[in-house]
């Protein structure tokens, strides 16, 4: 039997971080330790409270049938969380959509916005589930390009006007992976007189909006003045909650496209495991509590590595949030080549910067899953770094 991919398929690349993996389990084979700083995956466990009440609701004999939605009791803990959080009233019925995971939910949400040759605003660098949704959708992408000299936010103002026109839809992520820049709302009201002059939907990606190491509360782009109006944010508790085996998210927003959404959802799947959803509202009615003992440990993560990656001489991107650093290292190789370079001379594993896009040429993406101890330790071995040639 001869099988064929479908011609879909050669738009997708296969990941790197499968021979990222082979070529640090290589290096451990030959008993060096590994210090992994790739996958953004949380190393903290979830909540005690959550996990038995995942625990004790599985063992339950009705725990098992399709649960269709959300439940009214998860959408009204989003509801509540935004508005505790972010003074942001929402309609547990009207404005909030459950998705498995953030991940399924961007790939998904093109497919139902935009048609076939449709422009979608993404950024580059920016997160790879963009791209796979847009190729998804058989949309265009335009990419605003995330540089230093605009302290790595998007500029509205240098999208053409003939672009801006066509597009149909625009993704944000701040503060985001890979680059955590943070917003501040001048931003977004920025990027909501954008929406409302061109007619495009907006969908802010949420998912770091918890990693603040100033301040006293998340930034959400639904508390910008206008922002239910125009557009919608998705969050998953994998993140800011160290739920993420357990893929569950949600999107808020607008009411109307919400029941896009819906419509689209009621196609896809039966719904989130209801034990999963049980512990979902449990972190999220303790939000306050969890999010404040995780932000001191990855402000500690993150200000460690800022200071010493700019002690070796690395170029750090500014941040005062996020779970990623991002830095241009001072070295005359691609990427690709220097993230295993690094593999092997020291058992340092990041991502290259152009894994994001094009714009992430000579970066790399450094995330803060490993404990403080481990990030001295992986700092050390960096200072062992031998390569060709310095910038």
């Amino acid at each position: 039997m001869k099988v064929q991919p479908s011609t879909k398929m050669s738009l997708f690349e296969k990941a790197i971080f499968g021979d990222l993996k082979a070529a640090a389990a290589a290096k451990e084979a030959q008993g060096f330790e590994l210090y992994d700083l790739s996958l953004g995956s949380p190393d903290l466990p979830p909540d005690e409270r959550a996990r038995k009440v995942l625990s004790d609701l599985s063992y339950a004999t009705d725990s098992y049938g399709y649960t269709l939605t959300g439940t009214r009791r998860f959408n009204e803990a989003v509801a509540d969380y935004y508005k505790r959080r972010s003074n942001v009233l929402l309609d547990p019925e009207k404005q909030i959509v459950q998705t498995m995971g953030s991940q399924e939910g961007l790939v998904h949400l093109p497919i139902a916005f935009c048609n076939e040759g449709d422009i979608i605003l993404t950024t580059n660098p920016g997160y790879v589930a963009y791209d796979a949704g847009i190729k998804l959708a058989g949309a265009a992408p335009y990419y605003m390009e995330l540089l230093e000299e605009n302290k790595f936010l998007p500029d509205l103002d240098a999208i053409p006007e003939e672009i801006a026109n066509k597009a149909k839809l625009m993704i944000l992520n701040l503060p985001g992976n890979p680059v955590p820049a943070m917003p501040d709302p001048m931003f977004f009201k920025k990027v909501v007189a954008f929406a409302k002059k061109y007619n495009v939907v907006i969908l802010h990606d949420a998912a770091y909006s918890e990693f603040y190491f100033t301040g006293d509360s998340p930034s959400s782009f639904l508390s910008t003045p206008g922002a239910l109006d125009v557009g919608m944010e998705i969050n998953s508790l994998s993140k800011s909650f160290s739920l993420a085996g357990t893929r569950i998210a949600y999107i808020a927003g607008n009411a109307e496209m919400i029941e896009i959404m819906k419509q689209l959802k009621s196609n896809l799947d039966f719904g989130i495991y209801g034990p999963i959803q049980e512990a979902g509202i449990v972190v999220l009615n303790h939000a306050e509590e969890i999010t404040d003992r995780l932000r001191k440990i990855f402000s500690e993560r993150h200000h460690f590595l800022t200071d010493a990656l700019t002690e070796l001489g690395w170029k750090v991107a500014p941040s005062t949030g996020g779970m990623f650093v991002w830095a241009k290292y001072p070295y005359e190789m691609n990427d690709k080549d220097f993230v295993f370079e690094v593999i092997d001379q020291t058992g340092v594993v990041m991502v290259p910067g152009t894994v994001f896009g094009s714009a992430g040429r000579g970066y790399v993406r450094v995330a803060l899953v490993q404990d403080i101890e481990v990030l001295r330790r992986a700092v050390e071995q960096l200072k062992k770094l031998k390569v060709l040639s310095i910038c």
